[in-house]
This record gives C-alpha cells, structure tokens and sequence, in this order.
C-alpha cells in the first residue's frame, strides 16, 4: 500500500507531516573555522535534540568573485570583506570528515551544504546523510543537479524566492528525494515577517515535504510552524549569540535550542494525528453533555408519537435531536416512562 503522506527517509527516520519534526541544527560557520569548537557544537546540537546538523563548504576564492558587496546583517555583525570573513571560516576536508564521524558518534545525521559545483565531487567522498542547498542557489541549476545526481535526500532552501521559482527548481529535481524549506532570507526576520503561510503553498504546488528553515530569534515560531504543517525545521546553533561573526546574532545557544526543540515536539503532539475525530478523552463529555430524544410524559406501547410527547434533554444516551423527524408519526412498541431516552428499538417500523 502506498504511503499517501509526502516523505522522505534518513537513516531510520520517515520525515513526513506525520511523522516527528526533523530538527536539523544548523552549525553553518558558527565554529568560527575550529574544528574543535565545530565538535563541540555537534555534541551541543544532539543534547538539545536535534535530528541532525548542518555544516557549510565552500573556498572563499571559488565562492565571492571581485567587487562583493556586503548584507546588512553581515554589516551590522563587523564583516567589511566578504571574502576575507569567508576565508577565515572555512573547514578542509580532513575536518569535514571528523564533523562527520562526530555526529555519527553522537546520534545525529550529519548534513552539508555545498555552495561550488567544483566541490560536489569532493564532498560526494564523505558519508554526508543528505545535502542541504542555501536559498541563493535556488536559481544555480548546475549546483542542484550536481547535487541531485548523487542520489542523497536534498533539502532545498526557498528564501527570497516568489512561487514559480520555486516551482521551476522543484521541476528540474523531478524525480529526485528532495524536501524544500520555505524560509525567508532576513536576519533576524521579524515575526510577523515569517511569512508561514508560504508552507502550504510550496506544498500544493510541488506535492513534496515542506519545512522552514528558521531566522526568527523566537522560541516559538518552529512551533507555529509545525502547525502551518511543516516537517522539518531548520534554526541557527551558536556557542555564544554575542560572538563576532556573520550568523552567531541570529542563531540559538545550546539551551534556547532545547527549548526551541521542546515546544516543536509539543506542537507536533498537539496537532495530533491529523483529521478531526471523537478523541478518546472525551466520550464522556460526549455522553454526559449532548441532549438527546425523551418521553415528555409515561407512552405506551401503540402510541403515535408527537412533537407534544418528545422534549429533548441531556445526557446523550438516546437518539440525537437531529433525527426528530423520524421520530415524530411513529408509533411506540414499548412501554417509554416519562424524561426516559426513546431508541430506535421502542419504535415500530425500523427495520430491527
């Protein structure tokens, strides 16, 4: 049988509406170029909770050409050389390889992203679990296919993007196991700059999995969110907000990351199972609380019911007042005492 849920897997794990948010930490650059501090910061991630990390690859030389210009959030955290920033931030491949085998140690998947197709191969040679693709590059055709080719799960940013460029990156990827993050590219974003509606739209236009990849500095927008009907939430992990570097300012500290964690978990389990039914809890207050069809005086057996004879009162152990029409005009083939329930078995004609 078919899964109906859009899903993809890592490992063991099924991420889907469904299915247990997928919390990736989000490293970035936030080690400041130590692998040591990268370390630490896998260990941080798999305390709070989180399902996996994210690290970012790229050499400065193949990433910013000349003339660079600089964001206004880099600008606020001190960058006046993009480059020259990029360039003390990076991480060779030997110690991509230990971020690796360190969240291997500690749990979690272990994702990066690539931001030159010159190294795609390179980085194809260490046992990422998925490849994550930064909103800029949503219009960098060669890098997602050169990605996609390999055949690991992708999630695929969407920040400063409108609908049919989203729509047209999901077409190249046809066929391929990616999730796409909707995601607005402020940093900080403001809260009622989230924009969390853009979840479901993604979703009916590419029918895949959708998350957010989140620049809020709030605890409690990956739990809205979730309720917006993402599956996967992105956030910023940082050893120290007040370091200086370009994403340590919007990013969480160990703690406010398990926090963060803790309320998505909630708000998945206060989602409950999708639909809308009769939740075990309350049958009682069901059967207590709803009115239901009653004698409004002693009838005997043979009676033609009227309205006159009915009142309609709690508890609900009887027929429902909706069905007062199939009452009204039959006749009783029992006994009813007055304020007793009438059911379907006291009326002749029902086909019992």
């Amino acid at each position: 049988m078919n899964d109906p849920v859009p899903h993809i897997e890592i490992g063991n794990r099924r991420i889907a509406t469904d299915a247990s948010p997928f919390v990736i930490a989000e490293i970035g650059v936030n080690h400041d170029g130590s692998i040591d501090r990268a370390i630490e910061l896998v260990g941080a991630a798999a305390e709070a909770g989180a399902d996996a990390v994210k690290f970012q690859w790229f050499e400065a030389a193949r990433l910013v050409g000349e003339g660079d210009s600089i964001a206004a959030y880099q600008h606020r955290s001190g960058v006046t050389d993009q480059k020259s920033m990029l360039a003390g931030l990076e991480l060779s491949v030997s110690e991509m390889s230990l971020v690796v085998e360190a969240a291997r140690e500690a749990g979690v998947a272990s994702m990066v992203t690539v931001f030159s197709t010159e190294l795609v191969e390179e980085a194809r040679g260490l046992a990422w679990d998925a490849w994550k693709t930064a909103s800029p590059d949503l219009v960098h055709r060669p890098l997602l296919e050169a990605l996609a080719e390999d055949g690991r799960p992708m999630f695929v940013s969407t920040g400063a993007a409108d609908l049919a460029e989203v729509e047209r990156a999901n077409d190249w990827l046809t066929g391929r196991v990616i999730a796409l993050l909707h995601c607005v590219s402020a940093y900080p974003t403001p809260e009622d700059a989230a924009g969390l509606a853009g979840i479901a739209a993604i979703g009916e236009v590419t029918g895949r999995p959708v998350g957010y990849s989140d620049h809020t500095a709030e605890a409690t927008t990956g739990g809205l969110a979730i309720a917006a009907g993402a599956c996967v939430l992105e956030k910023h992990l940082t050893w120290s907000r007040s370091a200086r570097g370009p994403d340590h300012l919007a990013s969480m500290e160990p703690d406010g990351l398990r926090s963060y964690i803790d309320f998505v978990r909630r708000a998945h389990a206060a989602m409950g199972e999708g639909g809308k039914s009769v939740a075990a809890i309350e049958h009682d207050v069901r059967k207590v609380a709803r009115q239901s069809i009653r004698a409004a005086r002693d009838l005997r057996a043979g009676t033609v019911v009227a309205s006159m004879d009915l009142v309609v009162k709690r508890p609900g152990d009887g027929m429902e007042p909706w069905r007062m029409s199939e009452v009204v005009g039959r006749r009783l083939r029992s006994d009813v005492s007055s304020d007793h329930p009438i059911r379907f078995e006291d009326l002749e004609g029902n086909g019992s």
